[in-house]
């Protein structure tokens, strides 16, 4: 049986229970993956990140109760905050290699930065009937994110996308995301993300995501730098850049718990 040391980190807040959650658990070497899975599941949080040291930088990883993903903002944004504030102070930038490639992290001021790639979007020939039928709603406009990982809905307004009430077990059988959102009353752009295909019915925080409703709000908007409240629950506020084929996303981080694990 080996302890770990793990923290739990609420990241696109800058306040206590706000944002999104993310579980992370530094490794000296990599545990197998079933053993990672077991441990997301157990924390039953939205990603539970590990990393191990690689070259000059790490190796980055991240799972939901019940899949790995190629890419997460949050957990990311957390991963850098355990570096910079607790395991390594006074470190102010990280290079993590992933399934998406390298993303780095920087600190500026209160808020931490990373460098994501830039997602396209497609045209849905036909749109599903359970989309709308999950949605208990039907958008204006439906697109497809690159690699049909997720629905990317459009709708007329704020109080549209907060009333979404959705049929979740409709949504799972899309074996896809949904990402809903239209312009923001206090922000240039809301959204709320469903995901109960990966195990998340809804997410509080998505910086994946904005690697493509960033170029979309840029390009509707003519504005490089696009303002974000992901308005679940909990909250999250996302200030993102279009930079070329990159996105920029950054945010503010809150430590919630400093602790072990025996597995």
């Amino acid at each position: 049986m080996a302890r770990l040391r793990i923290f739990q980190i609420d990241a696109f807040t800058g306040r206590l229970f706000g944002g999104n959650p993310a579980a992370v658990v530094p490794l000296p070497r990599w545990l197998d993956d079933a053993t990672m899975q077991s441990i997301g599941l157990e924390n039953n949080l939205a990603e539970t990140a590990f990393f191990v040291p690689e070259n000059d930088g790490f190796r980055l990883r991240w799972f939901t109760p019940e899949v790995e993903v190629k890419l997460c903002g949050h957990a990311t944004l957390a991963s850098a905050y355990v570096l910079f504030n607790i395991l390594e102070p006074g470190r102010a930038k990280v290079k993590f290699e992933t399934l998406s490639g390298a993303l780095t992290v920087v600190a500026a001021g209160d808020r931490l930065v990373m460098d994501f790639p830039r997602w396209s979007l497609d045209a849905v020939g036909s749109v599903p009937k359970a989309l709308s039928a999950g949605l208990r709603a039907t958008p204006v406009q439906v697109l497809s994110t690159e690699d049909a990982g997720n629905f990317f809905t459009v709708f007329d307004s704020e109080d549209d996308v907060r009333a979404l009430a959705p049929d979740f077990r409709s949504l799972r059988s899309l074996g896809a995301g949904v990402i809903a959102t239209a312009p923001g009353r206090r922000s240039d752009c809301v959204v709320r993300y469903f995901a109960p295909a990966y195990g998340i019915d809804e997410d509080p925080g998505t910086g994946s995501i904005h690697c493509a409703l960033t170029p979309y709000w840029s390009d509707r908007l003519r504005k490089n730098a696009i303002h974000s409240l992901q308005i679940s629950k909990r909250g999250s506020e996302l200030h993102c850049e279009l930079k070329g084929d990159r996105v920029e996303i950054a945010g503010q981080v809150v430590k919630y718990l400093d602790g072990w694990i025996d597995v």
